[in-house]
């Protein structure tokens, strides 16, 4: 059993019975700013983002289950769909760090939404609900603190202190962010049909030895939480 478990309820199954996520929990690692090798995994990212035939297929569903929810994705893209628009516009993306670098580039080259949560500031344990709208978000905004709150029914991350992402992953709150310093680390790779099991498994092999190259002697736990349960996976598996 992984020591940092997320929980999703069974609402969310039943709002999309094909979710699966593969949640990472990372101890013991060196973060730092954008290393050579981290920098460069990110720009090959970013000129070759997955061109896998479901890849458009899986954005187009992480569309409907925000619409499903009552978000509308063309003004509140899911996060892979966010980067994808950045890099289109912009060419690149800038580096905010190695670890969210690492994050950002998986998160292109598979098409799938990631997040990344600092668990040191994490109260509780994560879980994915639909909100009740009385849950605090804490955000920025133009330069200073802003708090508000996600919709009734909205799909969020939350843990004991509040919401933790916005719109299933959207946004992420101030708080949980993952910086230079941050060591203790949570990871949750997002996916819907028709995104393959073994690019899901892929994905996270490719996060974890990108993580392994940061920090050896760091520990990982693995564990795949779909509609019929959990299954915790040996660290072997992503070598």
């Amino acid at each position: 059993m992984s020591l940092f478990q997320p929980v999703i309820a069974p609402e969310v199954f039943a709002l999309r019975p094909d979710f699966r996520a593969l949640s990472i929990y990372a101890a013991g690692i060196t973060n730092s700013a954008g290393t050579s090798d981290t920098l460069a995994v990110l720009a090959h990212a970013c000129k070759s983002p997955c061109s896998e035939p479901w890849a458009e297929h899986h954005r187009e569903a992480w569309r409907d289950a925000y619409r499903a929810f009552g978000a509308k994705p063309q003004r509140t893209p899911c996060s892979t769909e966010a980067l994808l628009k950045r890099v289109a516009r912009d060419g690149a993306l800038t580096s905010v760090n190695a670890v969210v670098d690492l994050y950002n580039a998986v998160s292109l080259r598979f098409a799938i939404p990631v997040g990344g949560e600092n668990t040191e500031s994490y109260a509780g344990t994560p879980h994915l609900v639909r909100a009740t709208g009385s849950e605090k978000f804490e955000t920025m905004q133009t330069g200073a603190p802003h708090t508000e709150a996600p919709e009734p029914g909205e799909v969020i991350w939350r843990d004991e202190q509040g919401t933790t992402c916005r719109r299933w992953n959207w946004r992420q709150c101030a708080r949980t962010r993952i910086e230079i310093t941050t060591t203790n680390m949570w990871f949750v790779l997002e996916a819907l049909n028709p995104m393959p099991d073994t690019a899901l498994m892929e994905a996270g092999t490719v996060l974890i030895r990108g993580l392994r190259m940061l920090s050896p002697q760091s520990s990982v736990e693995a564990c795949l939480l779909e509609s019929g349960g959990s299954t915790a996976l040996s660290p072997n598996f992503f070598i």
